[in-house]
């Protein structure tokens, strides 16, 4: 069965003496403008339910997408239902526009033409979509710091449309964060980091929530910062607090994205152990205790160059974004290092210990412990 083509034009004067145009593509589409006068009906709606837009099987319909080959698909479809006078246009809205002929903007409010303007390269992935965007709109997420890592993870989260962000950090901006710390800026030095890091987030993106909790995260407070997000992602520099998030997302169940960094050199995985117990390991399955302080110096003592963290922080920002548009191969289960000097990377496979004191199967949670001393005393 071939399908029946028209060009623009001829669509246009077809439009003129009673036929049906009908824009196939998606509601985010039809947004950046439309063939005036068509009536916007998403393919599979159409599909779906034609006889609601078609008054008759043998009705005139013309079918526009943005090129032309969803129209031809939709019309083909249509005539092997039975609709005997489907028209694709040719080279679709794009051809439309080249034409000279005019299109519209369809009426959205404005919640929504912002939604469809800021996301559309979001929008035009299947594995995203507008369902997805709406998934990220929804979602919560802890940033746990604002420094190297949290700033490029949490400024790309506010860009992709993340709906809520914690971020908790209890420092303040110094002049040399500022050659890896890319949220903060000179004008913010002797400020909170996370009031540095909200005022810069709501500035590229006004329409999330960013919520700053400017204190030390401790296992006083750890479990009302964990409880109700989706994602938590770990932007700390010392093994204390690694472990602390590692044991309360065990406790609450919830996705890990961890990463650390040191001069030229970075890792990145993701644990979800809390949720996949016996499959998916925990920090504590690869790290079972810290090393000696002087095998482990942070950024402080032993320098990183400063892109580095902006590596290893959009890597955790992908994660976290894969984890909650639940698409890909998260990084559970695999730690992925690099070497920046050689822009090599090493994936290495981390399984779940059986024997973990926190993640083994069945075991109850045994309680935070003092993270300090364990640290400290580790050999």
């Amino acid at each position: 069965m071939s399908i029946r083509e028209v060009t623009p034009e001829q669509a246009r004067v077809r439009q003129a003496t009673g036929s049906v145009l009908i824009d196939v593509r998606e509601a985010h589409e039809r947004a950046g403008g439309m063939a005036e006068g068509a009536l916007g009906v998403a393919k599979a709606d159409l599909l779906a339910n034609a006889a609601q837009h078609l008054s008759s099987p043998d009705q005139e319909a013309l079918l526009i997408c943005q090129t032309g080959k969803r129209s031809a698909d939709a019309a083909l479809s249509l005539q092997q239902a039975g609709y005997s006078n489907i028209y694709s246009v040719s080279g679709g809205t794009a051809a439309w526009r080249v034409s000279g002929l005019p299109l519209v903007q369809p009426l959205l409010d404005a919640d929504d033409r912002d939604f469809y303007d800021r996301y559309s390269r979001h929008l035009l992935l299947p594995q995203v979509g507008e369902a997805g965007q709406r998934r990220l709109q929804q979602a919560r997420v802890l940033v746990l710091g604002a420094g190297g890592l949290g700033s490029p993870a949490a400024f790309y989260l506010a860009a992709a449309g993340v709906g809520h962000l914690r971020i908790a950090d209890d420092d303040r901006v110094e002049r040399s964060n500022l050659q890896r710390q890319i949220i903060h800026t000179e004008a913010a030095l002797g400020t909170a980091k996370v009031a540095s890091a909200r005022q810069r987030m709501l500035a590229l993106n006004p329409h999330i929530q960013v919520e700053a909790i400017a204190e030390r995260v401790t296992s006083d407070n750890v479990d009302v910062l964990v409880q109700d997000v989706d994602v938590v992602l770990d932007g700390s520099d010392n093994f204390p607090l690694r472990y602390l998030l590692n044991d309360a997302c065990i406790k609450h169940a919830k996705p890990l994205v961890y990463a650390a960094i040191e001069r030229f050199d970075g890792q990145v995985s993701v644990f979800d152990a809390g949720r996949q117990r016996g499959v998916a390991p925990c920090y504590r399955c690869l790290f079972p205790e810290p090393p000696p302080p002087e095998f482990a110096p942070n950024c402080a003592e032993a320098g990183v160059l400063g892109v580095l963290p902006g590596l290893a922080g959009v890597m955790q920002a992908t994660e976290v974004l894969k984890l909650l548009l639940d698409i890909g191969e998260p990084l559970v289960g695999r730690l992925l290092r690099f070497d920046a000097l050689q822009m090599r990377f090493r994936e290495t496979r981390i399984s779940a210990d059986p024997a973990c004191p926190l993640c083994a199967p069945g075991l109850p949670f045994p309680g935070y412990i003092d993270y300090a001393a364990f640290c400290a005393h580790s050999p």
